[in-house]
Protein backbone atom coordinates (compact mmCIF):
# COMPACT_ATOMS: atom_id res chain seq x y z
CA UNK A 1 0.00 0.00 0.00
CA UNK A 2 1.60 3.31 -0.89
CA UNK A 3 1.95 6.36 1.32
CA UNK A 4 -1.03 8.36 0.00
CA UNK A 5 -1.66 6.87 -3.23
CA UNK A 6 -5.22 8.67 -4.58
CA UNK A 7 -7.62 7.65 -6.42
CA UNK A 8 -10.13 10.18 -8.15
CA UNK A 9 -12.52 11.79 -5.90
CA UNK A 10 -14.95 14.09 -7.17
CA UNK A 11 -15.67 17.94 -5.28
CA UNK A 12 -18.91 18.23 -3.84
CA UNK A 13 -18.39 21.72 -3.93
CA UNK A 14 -15.89 24.40 -5.89
CA UNK A 15 -16.08 26.53 -3.09
CA UNK A 16 -13.93 27.31 0.00
CA UNK A 17 -13.23 23.91 1.76
CA UNK A 18 -14.91 22.94 4.65
CA UNK A 19 -10.81 21.91 6.26
CA UNK A 20 -7.47 21.95 4.65
CA UNK A 21 -4.40 20.23 6.01
CA UNK A 22 -1.13 19.78 5.22
CA UNK A 23 1.73 18.43 6.19
CA UNK A 24 0.13 18.45 9.84
CA UNK A 25 2.76 16.53 12.69
CA UNK A 26 1.97 16.49 15.75
CA UNK A 27 3.94 15.31 18.85
CA UNK A 28 2.73 13.51 22.06
CA UNK A 29 5.65 14.24 24.46
CA UNK A 30 8.52 12.72 22.37
CA UNK A 31 6.07 10.27 20.23
CA UNK A 32 5.09 11.45 17.25
CA UNK A 33 1.33 10.74 16.79
CA UNK A 34 0.52 12.66 13.64
CA UNK A 35 3.28 12.42 10.55
CA UNK A 36 2.96 14.98 8.11
CA UNK A 37 -0.72 14.04 7.21
CA UNK A 38 -2.54 16.21 4.36
CA UNK A 39 -6.14 16.31 3.74
CA UNK A 40 -8.74 18.57 2.01
CA UNK A 41 -12.16 18.30 2.66
CA UNK A 42 -15.28 19.80 0.81
CA UNK A 43 -18.70 21.14 2.93
CA UNK A 44 -21.13 18.41 2.24
CA UNK A 45 -18.50 15.80 1.76
CA UNK A 46 -18.93 12.29 3.02
CA UNK A 47 -15.92 10.70 4.26
CA UNK A 48 -14.28 7.67 5.83
CA UNK A 49 -10.98 7.44 7.81
CA UNK A 50 -10.22 3.89 8.51
CA UNK A 51 -7.67 2.27 10.42
CA UNK A 52 -6.43 -0.09 13.14
CA UNK A 53 -6.12 0.83 16.43
CA UNK A 54 -3.30 3.36 17.50
CA UNK A 55 -3.45 4.39 13.87
CA UNK A 56 -3.60 7.99 14.91
CA UNK A 57 -7.48 8.81 13.98
CA UNK A 58 -8.87 10.06 17.37
CA UNK A 59 -5.62 12.59 17.38
CA UNK A 60 -6.87 13.57 13.85
CA UNK A 61 -10.02 15.16 15.47
CA UNK A 62 -8.28 16.19 18.38
CA UNK A 63 -6.56 18.51 16.27
CA UNK A 64 -9.32 19.53 14.54
CA UNK A 65 -10.77 20.72 17.81
CA UNK A 66 -7.59 21.96 19.24
CA UNK A 67 -6.91 19.75 21.95
CA UNK A 68 -3.68 18.79 19.82
CA UNK A 69 -1.58 21.30 17.55
CA UNK A 70 0.60 20.73 15.19
CA UNK A 71 4.30 21.63 15.07
CA UNK A 72 5.32 24.90 13.05
CA UNK A 73 7.80 23.03 10.88
CA UNK A 74 7.92 24.90 7.58
CA UNK A 75 6.79 26.71 4.96
CA UNK A 76 3.33 24.85 3.43
CA UNK A 77 2.07 23.66 6.46
CA UNK A 78 -1.40 24.21 6.31
CA UNK A 79 -3.97 24.26 9.27
CA UNK A 80 -7.18 25.91 8.26
CA UNK A 81 -10.94 25.34 8.74
CA UNK A 82 -13.78 27.46 6.11
CA UNK A 83 -10.50 29.10 4.64
CA UNK A 84 -9.34 30.32 8.37
CA UNK A 85 -5.65 30.01 9.79
CA UNK A 86 -7.16 30.50 13.46
CA UNK A 87 -10.40 29.97 15.12
CA UNK A 88 -11.86 28.75 18.79
CA UNK A 89 -13.60 25.75 19.62
CA UNK A 90 -17.30 28.70 20.24
CA UNK A 91 -17.02 29.15 16.72
CA UNK A 92 -16.72 25.72 15.19
CA UNK A 93 -20.25 24.52 16.90
CA UNK A 94 -21.98 25.47 13.59
CA UNK A 95 -19.30 23.77 11.25
CA UNK A 96 -18.72 20.49 13.51
CA UNK A 97 -20.61 18.50 15.22
CA UNK A 98 -18.79 15.62 17.13
CA UNK A 99 -19.71 12.44 19.39
CA UNK A 100 -16.82 10.65 20.93
CA UNK A 101 -16.19 7.80 23.29
CA UNK A 102 -15.34 10.49 25.71
CA UNK A 103 -18.34 12.36 25.16
CA UNK A 104 -20.47 9.12 26.27
CA UNK A 105 -18.37 8.74 29.29
CA UNK A 106 -18.50 12.66 30.27
CA UNK A 107 -22.67 11.76 30.16
CA UNK A 108 -23.10 9.00 31.78
CA UNK A 109 -24.73 10.37 34.81
CA UNK A 110 -27.94 10.84 36.36
CA UNK A 111 -29.78 13.57 33.79
CA UNK A 112 -32.42 13.46 30.92
CA UNK A 113 -32.09 12.82 27.26
CA UNK A 114 -33.83 16.34 26.79
CA UNK A 115 -31.19 17.68 29.34
CA UNK A 116 -28.12 16.07 27.23
CA UNK A 117 -29.48 17.40 23.80
CA UNK A 118 -30.42 20.94 25.72
CA UNK A 119 -26.92 21.17 27.14
CA UNK A 120 -25.52 21.52 23.43
CA UNK A 121 -26.58 24.87 22.97
CA UNK A 122 -24.05 25.72 25.73
CA UNK A 123 -21.27 23.26 25.28
CA UNK A 124 -22.05 22.12 28.69
CA UNK A 125 -22.17 18.74 30.50
CA UNK A 126 -25.47 19.07 32.17
CA UNK A 127 -27.67 22.24 32.54
CA UNK A 128 -26.37 24.85 35.50
CA UNK A 129 -28.13 28.49 35.29
CA UNK A 130 -28.49 28.47 31.52
CA UNK A 131 -31.13 30.67 29.86
CA UNK A 132 -33.25 27.59 27.97
CA UNK A 133 -35.45 30.00 25.20
CA UNK A 134 -38.52 27.82 23.81
CA UNK A 135 -36.73 28.36 20.46
CA UNK A 136 -34.57 26.14 21.95
CA UNK A 137 -37.22 23.61 23.47
CA UNK A 138 -38.63 23.84 20.14
CA UNK A 139 -35.51 22.80 18.27
CA UNK A 140 -35.08 20.21 20.68
CA UNK A 141 -38.24 18.30 20.41
CA UNK A 142 -37.68 18.79 16.47
CA UNK A 143 -34.38 16.58 17.07
CA UNK A 144 -35.75 14.12 19.19
CA UNK A 145 -38.62 13.68 16.20
CA UNK A 146 -35.95 13.63 13.89
CA UNK A 147 -34.14 11.03 15.23
CA UNK A 148 -37.01 8.94 15.90
CA UNK A 149 -36.20 9.06 19.60
CA UNK A 150 -38.96 11.11 21.27
CA UNK A 151 -39.90 8.34 23.61
CA UNK A 152 -36.79 8.46 25.64
CA UNK A 153 -36.83 12.48 26.02
CA UNK A 154 -37.39 11.19 29.91
CA UNK A 155 -35.18 9.09 30.67
CA UNK A 156 -31.76 8.68 32.45
CA UNK A 157 -28.77 8.38 30.83
CA UNK A 158 -27.76 5.75 32.72
CA UNK A 159 -30.74 3.86 31.81
CA UNK A 160 -30.04 3.62 28.53
CA UNK A 161 -28.77 1.14 26.44
CA UNK A 162 -25.21 2.08 24.63
CA UNK A 163 -26.87 2.20 21.11
CA UNK A 164 -29.61 5.08 22.41
CA UNK A 165 -26.99 6.94 24.53
CA UNK A 166 -25.21 7.04 21.59
CA UNK A 167 -28.66 8.56 19.43
CA UNK A 168 -29.39 10.93 22.04
CA UNK A 169 -25.30 12.55 21.87
CA UNK A 170 -25.92 12.51 18.41
CA UNK A 171 -29.14 14.50 18.71
CA UNK A 172 -26.58 16.85 20.98
CA UNK A 173 -24.33 17.58 18.38
CA UNK A 174 -27.03 18.35 15.84
CA UNK A 175 -28.48 21.57 17.66
CA UNK A 176 -26.35 24.32 15.80
CA UNK A 177 -27.01 22.76 12.37
CA UNK A 178 -23.85 21.77 11.98
CA UNK A 179 -22.20 21.64 8.18
CA UNK A 180 -20.82 18.18 9.34
CA UNK A 181 -21.18 15.43 11.72
CA UNK A 182 -17.97 13.90 13.61
CA UNK A 183 -18.14 10.27 14.56
CA UNK A 184 -15.35 9.24 16.23
CA UNK A 185 -15.25 5.10 16.77
CA UNK A 186 -19.66 5.68 16.91
CA UNK A 187 -20.18 1.45 17.10
CA UNK A 188 -17.49 0.23 19.57
CA UNK A 189 -19.75 -1.83 22.46
CA UNK A 190 -23.17 -1.65 20.06
CA UNK A 191 -25.17 -4.70 19.31
CA UNK A 192 -26.51 -6.00 16.24
CA UNK A 193 -30.07 -4.37 16.40
CA UNK A 194 -28.19 -1.18 17.75
CA UNK A 195 -25.74 -0.78 15.20
CA UNK A 196 -28.68 -1.60 12.52
CA UNK A 197 -30.42 1.57 13.97
CA UNK A 198 -27.39 3.42 14.03
CA UNK A 199 -26.63 3.02 10.55
CA UNK A 200 -30.03 3.59 9.91
CA UNK A 201 -29.90 7.01 11.74
CA UNK A 202 -26.53 8.25 9.93
CA UNK A 203 -28.27 7.19 5.84
CA UNK A 204 -31.18 10.09 7.61
CA UNK A 205 -28.61 12.69 8.59
CA UNK A 206 -26.55 12.35 5.58
CA UNK A 207 -29.61 12.13 3.26
CA UNK A 208 -30.83 15.54 5.10
CA UNK A 209 -27.91 17.44 3.93
CA UNK A 210 -25.08 17.09 6.93
CA UNK A 211 -21.55 15.73 5.76
CA UNK A 212 -20.34 13.02 7.60
CA UNK A 213 -16.65 12.39 8.87
CA UNK A 214 -16.73 8.74 10.03
CA UNK A 215 -13.89 7.86 12.07
CA UNK A 216 -13.81 3.69 12.33
CA UNK A 217 -11.82 0.86 12.90
CA UNK A 218 -14.87 -1.51 11.20
CA UNK A 219 -15.42 -1.29 7.29
CA UNK A 220 -19.19 -2.45 7.80
CA UNK A 221 -19.61 1.13 9.70
CA UNK A 222 -19.15 2.77 6.37
CA UNK A 223 -22.29 3.61 5.26
CA UNK A 224 -23.33 3.90 1.55
CA UNK A 225 -23.97 7.73 1.69
CA UNK A 226 -19.72 7.38 2.20
CA UNK A 227 -18.20 7.85 -1.28
CA UNK A 228 -14.57 8.35 -0.13
CA UNK A 229 -12.37 6.63 2.52
CA UNK A 230 -8.80 7.42 3.40
CA UNK A 231 -6.75 4.74 4.90
CA UNK A 232 -4.63 5.67 8.42
CA UNK A 233 -1.76 3.32 10.00
CA UNK A 234 1.06 4.43 12.21
CA UNK A 235 -0.12 8.37 12.27
CA UNK A 236 -0.28 8.59 8.33
CA UNK A 237 -2.79 8.75 5.82
CA UNK A 238 -1.65 5.66 3.43
CA UNK A 239 -4.28 6.11 0.97
CA UNK A 240 -7.20 8.54 0.03
CA UNK A 241 -9.52 7.73 -2.96
CA UNK A 242 -13.22 6.54 -3.84
CA UNK A 243 -14.35 3.99 -1.47
CA UNK A 244 -14.59 1.28 -4.54
CA UNK A 245 -10.83 1.57 -5.04
CA UNK A 246 -9.97 1.83 -1.57
CA UNK A 247 -11.74 -0.81 -0.30
CA UNK A 248 -10.15 -4.07 -1.83
CA UNK A 249 -8.47 -6.92 -0.18
CA UNK A 250 -5.03 -6.29 -0.85
CA UNK A 251 -5.85 -2.31 0.50
CA UNK A 252 -7.45 -3.77 3.61
CA UNK A 253 -5.22 -6.70 4.29
CA UNK A 254 -2.63 -4.87 4.48
CA UNK A 255 -3.75 -1.90 6.70
CA UNK A 256 -4.74 -4.66 9.06
CA UNK A 257 -1.97 -7.11 8.81
CA UNK A 258 -4.35 -10.12 8.31
CA UNK A 259 -5.96 -11.64 5.48
CA UNK A 260 -9.41 -10.93 4.67
CA UNK A 261 -12.09 -11.35 1.67
CA UNK A 262 -14.09 -8.11 1.03
CA UNK A 263 -17.60 -8.59 -0.30
CA UNK A 264 -20.03 -5.77 -0.39
CA UNK A 265 -23.97 -6.77 0.47
CA UNK A 266 -26.71 -3.72 -0.58
CA UNK A 267 -24.16 -0.67 -0.14
CA UNK A 268 -22.21 -2.09 2.56
CA UNK A 269 -19.24 -3.49 2.36
CA UNK A 270 -17.92 -6.23 5.00
CA UNK A 271 -14.42 -8.09 5.38
CA UNK A 272 -14.81 -11.83 6.38
CA UNK A 273 -12.14 -14.77 6.57
CA UNK A 274 -9.73 -13.43 9.25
Amino acid sequence: MSTMAKTDVPHVLKSTPLLEFKNITVMNGKRKILDSISLTLEVGENIAILGPNGAGKSSFIKTITREYYPLVQEEGVQFRIRGRDTWDVFSLRSTFGIVSNDLAYAFSREMTAREVILSGYFSSIGLFQHNITPKMEHETSEIFEFLEISHLEERIMTELSSGEARRVLIGRALVHRPKTLILDEPTNSLDLHALHTFRTTCRKISQAGTGIILITHHIHDIIPEITRVVLMKDGRFCMDGLKEAVLTETNISELFCVPVHVRTDDGYYYATGY
